[in-house]
């Protein structure tokens, strides 16, 4: 009976640990920038790329199932401000129509920081994945250590990585 009761108390333990360490998305609105952005296809974050982005605002609505994306991003040589707005699917990414189709998923997020994925297929069935690392104050050592290792296991060469904060805008 000990052991019984000690395995519950074990388990209900590491589940209180586990929501600890994942705030609801929903937690997460706010500003955020750009801090890294690596993509298996350098042309969409070259200068002038559609996913050269900076991040202003994100906001996740649990409840409603939606996720809104506000950011700069330069076209023909001018920043433009742009709003595009993503729904949760069943199987917790978020569908998202912005240069082609996308599939966006967050990786692992805390109070300050966001690591997530994204696979765009644009117009012409060209599939390109990207990861990035987005940041509400300064980067922590280990959510740089995590986007790394997202960036590498979805086969993203490191020189296809740009250091936003490097380039100082």
């Amino acid at each position: 009976m000990k052991v019984l009761f000690l395995s519950l108390l074990l388990g209900v333990i590491c589940a209180a640990q586990e929501e600890e360490a994942q705030p609801s998305l929903s937690e997460l609105s706010g500003q955020w920038r750009t801090a890294y952005i690596a993509s298996s296809n350098l042309g969409k974050i070259k200068p002038n790329g559609p996913f050269r982005v900076y991040l202003h605002k994100l906001l996740f609505d649990d409840e409603q199932g939606t996720v809104d994306f506000y950011f700069f991003v330069k076209h023909k040589g001018k920043w433009e401000y742009k709003h595009v707005s993503g729904i949760k699917q069943e199987d917790g990414t978020y569908a998202v129509d912005y240069e082609g189709k996308n599939v966006f998923e967050v990786s692992h997020a805390s109070n300050n920081i966001l690591v997530a994925h994204n696979t765009n297929v644009d117009e012409h069935g060209k599939k390109t994945v990207l990861t990035g690392l987005f940041v509400k104050v300064n980067i922590e050592d280990e959510s740089l250590q995590k986007f790394k290792e997202l960036t590498q296991e979805k086969g993203i060469e490191e020189e296809n990585v740009v250091n936003f904060i490097e380039t100082g805008k």
